[in-house]
């Protein structure tokens, strides 16, 4: 995959810039068998990049479900997903949640609190991604969107209080390295690699993300 954030070892993976989008997506397919969709694209209007939904003030421009059924649209076929890279070779990488993962998001201070914990832990993580607007995701098992409340009361905290959300069925996460607009491009903490193709359960992960969520207060 492309880019990748730098600060320890597991976030270093070669640069590949010459890949383009729908190679990127294919090889999401095939080798990680994850569900793909393309998404919104920029485009430069009077020398400023917009979304191509054309919505001036878009929250993410270039990194959202183009469509409203865009659920329909994800597929795991390396087949499919060339096809449709074709049709629109800018489009963002998008991966819905709630199929093969669900996503832990997090914020980006809490998240790299977390990870150092986990490494201390020895905790065997999945990948996680850092987005341009400082949140962090880390893939889990699905099932994560359904029993994260529960998780977060057991371990004394009433779920509203912590900036933590599950997301599953009927969410997206945008996939390195789609882009922000000008804020940047999404990239990986914690990269794919054949070690973490099994993904660890939310409840693994639950505690040391909980616990830098509420020192993240």
């Amino acid at each position: 995959m492309d880019d990748t954030i730098a600060g320890t070892e597991t976030a270093r993976i070669p640069k590949q810039r010459g890949e383009s989008l729908q190679e990127i997506a294919v090889r999401y397919a095939e080798e990680r068998h994850w569900d793909v969709f393309p998404g919104t694209w920029l485009e430069a209007v009077d020398g400023v990049q917009r979304c191509s939904c054309g919505e001036p003030a878009c929250a993410l421009p270039g990194a959202h479900p183009a469509r409203e059924d865009w659920a329909t649209l994800a597929t795991g076929s390396a087949t499919v997903a060339r096809r449709m890279w074709a049709k629109q070779p800018r489009a963002s990488i998008l991966l819905p949640t709630g199929r093969t993962f669900d996503a832990i998001d997090v914020p980006e201070t809490a998240g790299f609190l977390a990870l150092a914990r986990m490494e201390r832990m020895e905790l065997t993580l999945g990948p996680v991604t850092c987005t341009p607007d400082r949140r962090m995701h880390f893939f889990v098992l699905p099932g994560a969107a359904a029993k994260v409340p529960d998780l977060v009361r057991k371990l004394g905290w009433p779920p509203a209080s912590l900036d933590l959300v599950a997301l599953g069925e009927g969410t997206y996460v945008a996939a390195p390295p789609t882009r922000y607009g000008s804020q940047g491009a999404v990239q990986w903490a914690c990269r794919p690699t054949p070690a973490n193709r099994w993904l660890p359960d939310a409840e693994e992960l639950i505690s040391p993300l909980a616990y830098a969520c509420g020192r993240d207060r």
